[in-house]
């Protein structure tokens, strides 16, 4: 079905030195914390690494989601966390995303 409000959200992490178990375990509790504000859906939360160590998170927002998210004390204090762990980098600097299909190894 199609919903045109949906939007997918696909993020890098790239971890910072020594941080990269405290980076894997803010990946698996970031959505599910999302879903229990209402501000992500069900759909299937994907957490996999690049081969340079980078962790790549794709999943759901609910509608008005993500504006929403800013608002949340609880989710500033989780971003704080993602900031001392690690640093966002776009897609396009991950190897595979110069492929025709990017593949990663699946976490969760």
């Amino acid at each position: 079905m199609n919903n045109p409000t949906a939007r997918l959200s696909i993020v890098a992490y790239k971890p910072k030195q020594g941080k990269e178990a405290d980076l894997l375990a803010l990946s698996h509790e970031h959505v599910p914390y999302l879903r229990s504000l209402g501000l992500a859906t069900d759909r299937p939360h994907i957490v996999a690494s690049a081969a340079d160590g980078t962790i790549v998170e794709v999943f759901e927002w609910a509608e008005g989601g993500l504006e929403k998210a800013h608002q949340h004390a609880g989710l500033a204090v989780m971003w704080q966390r993602y900031a001392a762990a690690c640093d966002y980098v776009p897609l396009n600097t991950l190897a595979e995303a110069g492929t025709m299909f990017a593949g990663f190894v699946p976490l969760n």
